[in-house]
């Protein structure tokens, strides 16, 4: 098996520190779909990073409190704002696209006057949505993804912006522009490198896997959350998108096995 400090050392290249108990609570949930998570679970699982079972629990009604997750048949699922990363994470790991005809949305801010909560309110929808600032004002992006469960972030920049539809003279020069691509796909590769080795050990049955597997999990979530999830046509011929989600997939299928595995053998919790 390999030793726990294997992947210390490999998560550190690539900046992935431990998380504190929401952070642990929260990616937890937000892999785990509406059913949620019984408390029992949660707390063991938060366990494997050290943190004392009463932390746990006070985490969770702070949680509860702030109306990120709540107590459903005696399960604890996500809630609010917390409900709507996990659909855009979902369509961060399933994308919904349709046929790209060559088309951008772009929204326009509305020449009214805007606090800053107002305007961060929008930037907030605007990378819900994925749309990259071309100017301050004008938020653009190809018209080639079915929006799913986002209702609130669309309903912002209703408020906010005028709609059009535009066709760039040169697509590629926008998208490269809108988003840092070489930076993305970088870190993708880096991640890759990491999480086979991972998954290679949890397919073996490593326990000592688990806390880095999650680890590098959430890491996974956070970088497929930026994925500016481009029409093939404007992305590099090496984009590496495709290959992360499978690889996460594998991952997350041993990580999953190998969880159950555990908490079988040191309670009656699943």
């Amino acid at each position: 098996m390999a030793s726990a400090q294997k992947y210390v050392r490999a998560l550190e290249r690539l900046d992935v520190t431990e998380l504190p108990a929401r952070s642990v609570i929260a990616s937890a949930l937000l892999g785990s779909g509406r059913r949620g998570q019984r408390v029992s679970v949660l707390v063991r699982l938060v366990g494997l990073f050290g943190i004392a079972d009463g932390a746990t629990r006070v985490a969770l009604s702070r949680m509860v409190a702030a109306g990120e997750i709540e107590s459903v048949a005696g399960r604890y699922r996500l809630a609010g704002r917390m409900l709507e990363r996990q659909h855009r994470q979902d369509a961060s790991r399933w994308p919904t696209t349709k046929v790209w005809k060559g088309s951008w949305s772009m929204a326009v801010v509305r020449p009214t006057p805007r606090d800053q909560a107002t305007r961060q309110t929008l930037r907030a929808a605007m990378e819900a949505l994925r749309h990259g600032e071309y100017r301050e004002g004008v938020w653009l992006r190809p018209d080639n993804l079915v929006m799913v469960h986002l209702d609130e972030a669309a309903a912002v920049v209703h408020e906010q912006c005028e709609r059009f539809e535009v066709f760039p003279d040169d697509a590629v020069a926008v998208a490269a522009a809108l988003w840092d691509l070489s930076q993305w796909e970088a870190r993708a590769r880096e991640l890759c490198d990491t999480m086979s080795v991972i998954a290679d050990d949890l397919e073996k049955g490593s326990i000592h896997a688990l806390a880095p597997g999650f680890m590098m999990s959430a890491a996974v979530f956070r970088h497929v959350l930026a994925d500016p999830l481009l029409p093939d046509e404007l992305l590099p011929d090496s984009w590496p998108g495709d290959t992360l989600r499978a690889e996460f997939e594998r991952h997350d299928a041993a990580w999953q096995t190998v969880l159950r595995d555990w908490l079988r053998q040191a309670t009656d919790l699943v």
